[in-house]
């Protein structure tokens, strides 16, 4: 199962819902990554880029909002709120706040797939990622261009098709077969 559809980030304190919601979105062709806290979540987000993040309100430490407003501005992640707070104004808060959607617990883990399927079949552009950027590196695609330590490099045509390829293939491991017929799609 190394082709998945998206890579979730699930945040939520309790050890049991984490490992329900992994195992059942895994099943599901979802690379999942997990966190514990908002702080835990707050470092994943540094370092990789998800398509979706799964977040509980109440935790200790940052609730699940306060993790929203440090991050919803910077973070352009869509975010479904998982939580047992199910009053109504609790979820408008949420939703105000710059939550995407909104699932009550307990739930069927049947609607959390079709919430998070509508999430991102709202969300996941059909033009791919085109531009990249971690730690001191920015990948460019539309203009061929890769920026690491203010020094730019370009790059070819078959380069590109290569990179955009594999950034929008998160979990695959690509073989040299795979490469190799990526390297001919200009010809």
């Amino acid at each position: 199962m190394d082709n998945f559809i998206a890579h979730i980030l699930v945040v939520d304190d309790d050890d049991g819902i984490r490992s329900l919601v992994k195992k059942y979105l895994n099943e599901n062709k979802f690379l999942i990554t997990t966190a514990n806290n908002a702080e835990n979540a707050s470092e994943k987000i540094k370092i990789i880029q998800f398509d979706l993040i799964i977040l509980d309100i109440m935790m200790p430490g940052k609730s699940g909002l306060e993790f929203i407003k440090d991050h919803k501005k910077k973070l352009d992640t869509p975010i479904l709120l998982l939580t047992a707070k199910g009053e109504p104004n609790e979820r408008v808060m949420g939703l105000e706040i710059g939550a995407d959607d909104y699932l009550a617990k307990p739930f069927e883990p049947k609607e959390l797939l079709l919430r998070v399927r509508n999430i991102l079949n709202n969300t996941l552009k059909s033009d791919k990622k085109r531009i990249i950027e971690f730690e001191n590196v920015k990948i460019d695609l539309n203009k061929l261009l890769i920026t690491k330590n203010s020094k730019e490099f370009k790059i070819n045509n078959t380069e590109k098709n290569i990179l955009e390829k594999m950034i929008n293939s998160p979990g695959k491991t690509f073989s040299r077969e795979d490469i190799g017929s990526l390297c001919n799609l200009d010809k």
